[in-house]
């Protein structure tokens, strides 16, 4: 794979406080469908967006990787995060990757997307998982989940204690994942997250848009700064 050294100026920059809205990888939806509710979440307060597509085959991933891309350039640009693939994250010129235990290391990443790449890493229930990341580079890591989780019953549960843990040893933004829905989102903002992900709390509502003002709305009770955007 053809390393990309030069610095991408055209990256949006990043803005840590907020709503991380991943796609719903449960829903079969065509490229025009996901960019109308990624958009949604966006206009909603989304910071972030992360595209997760396990399932399709690569040539549809591609696909709706560049069109989430132009999506997520055209509206506020905010950055587009892939999930677990490096090669497709190089291949679109997205903004970072996000890694998991599985994946391609951290500094192999960073080697083959360059230094403006955003890279994340979860971390699960571990502080030597997350120091070690950021030692590494990383540019926020990742806990959970917190809560009851759909999207990954079986995931490695982790204490809201951990944040305030976390918060205290690390010097890189932290998200908090996993079951996290407006109503007990709060807490771990007040523990020390800095974003909160969100899979079926956004893509899965009948209203997108509205549930990602309804995480955005957490943000502003604790003071901290995310947009919410007219059309």
């Amino acid at each position: 794979m053809k390393k990309m050294k030069t610095k991408r100026h055209d990256r949006p920059s990043p803005h840590y406080h907020g709503l991380y809205a991943i796609t719903h990888e449960a829903a079969q939806l065509s490229t025009e469908a996901l960019c109308t509710q990624v958009t949604a979440a966006i206009y909603g307060g989304a910071r972030m967006i992360q595209y997760r597509h396990k399932g399709l085959n690569a040539t549809l991933r591609e696909q709706q990787a560049h069109a989430l891309l132009r999506c997520c350039r055209r509206h506020h640009a905010i950055p587009l995060i892939i999930n677990d693939d490096v090669a497709l994250a190089a291949a679109i010129g997205a903004d970072g990757v996000h890694l998991g235990r599985d994946d391609i290391d951290l500094p192999t990443a960073r080697a083959q997307l360059g230094e403006e790449a955003i890279i994340g890493t979860s971390c699960y229930n571990s502080i030597d998982l997350a120091i070690t990341a950021q030692q590494q580079g990383a540019d926020y890591v990742a806990f959970g989940r917190f809560f009851a989780s759909s999207t990954k019953p079986q995931a490695i549960a982790a204490e809201t204690s951990l944040l305030h843990q976390a918060k205290q040893q690390l010097t890189i933004p932290i998200v908090a994942i996993g079951g996290i829905t407006p109503a007990n989102g709060k807490n771990l903002i007040d523990a020390g997250a800095d974003m909160l992900a969100a899979i079926n709390g956004v893509f899965a509502q009948p209203d997108i848009r509205a549930a990602a003002q309804q995480y955005a709305q957490l943000f502003k009770q604790t003071g901290a700064q995310t947009a919410q955007y007219k059309y």
